[in-house]
């Protein structure tokens, strides 16, 4: 049995180590054998910082529009029952399922100015495609399924008799919804808001196609990265890489730090 768990950890850490910690180390490296000086004016220049600017506010506000949505969704689909209730479920797995390129390219051919939606927008002058409206639009479509799912088996866990004994006490359904309901719900909330800015920041394949990919307008990180390495620029993509990289783990560790201390105020 010993002997089993051991090669349990072993295979566990080795496929850990493989996968994530490997890649890491190896963009660490380089990294090193870059001065401070050549690290620091590639990660301010204006095109880097442009590129910044853009993706994380980009994906901020998909973050936003995915968290209110997304628990809107999530109470639907756990506390009613309606027609096409598995099919609207099962259609919010399909940003998992469908390849990014072939959202873009979708997303390019709903929001042009000949397309369905597009083509109804342009007449109130309202352009998506290569514009920062479709990097937004892309965004959100990539990363909406992680608020839905983290906050579906949380909502379906809470007991309907807590909020009825709340509503017998004489608490109103707002109250009610915001002592008894939400509580249990922020770190689901956190994890999955974490998770969907996460998968935004680093999305590619949808933006770069429904973008115009200029700088200092509306490029984002990830495309920038790739227009370095096909300049054969591989310490310029390194260093817009590494502070990606830099940015994701602290928002990690923040979000970790407050989901720690939500848990410690409910135990009290």
């Amino acid at each position: 049995m010993k002997i089993k768990n051991y090669w349990f950890w072993f295979l566990s850490f080795f496929y850990f180590a493989f996968i994530l910690l490997l890649p890491i180390f190896s963009l660490l490296k380089i990294i090193s054998e870059t001065s401070f000086y050549e690290f620091f004016k590639k990660a301010t220049e204006p095109i880097a910082l442009s590129a910044y600017s853009v993706t994380i506010s980009m994906a901020f506000f998909a973050c936003i529009f995915n968290l209110i949505f997304g628990f809107i969704l999530a109470w639907v689909l756990v506390r009613y029952n309606f027609p096409g209730k598995k099919f609207l479920d099962i259609a919010i797995d399909l940003p998992f399922a469908l390849p990014t390129s072939v959202a873009g390219l979708t997303l390019a051919t709903v929001y042009n100015d000949k397309g369905w939606i597009g083509s109804i927008l342009a007449n109130f002058g309202i352009q998506i495609v290569f514009t920062k409206l479709g990097i937004l639009i892309a965004m959100i479509f990539v990363s909406f399924p992680f608020v839905v799912r983290t906050l579906q088996p949380v909502l379906q866990e809470i007991e309907k008799e807590l909020e009825e004994a709340a509503w017998s006490l004489g608490a109103s359904s707002w109250n009610t919804f915001l002592k008894v309901v939400f509580p249990p719900l922020i770190p689901a909330i956190l994890t999955g808001t974490t998770l969907a800015f996460s998968r935004a920041i680093g999305e590619y394949g949808s933006v770069v196609l429904i973008s115009s990919n200029f700088p200092l307008k509306d490029l984002i990180a990830s495309v920038l990265i790739f227009q370095y390495l096909e300049q054969y620029d591989y310490i310029g993509a390194t260093v817009i890489g590494t502070v990606v990289l830099i940015i994701s783990l602290f928002l990690l560790l923040t979000i970790n730090f407050f989901q720690s201390w939500n848990q410690k105020y409910l135990k009290r």
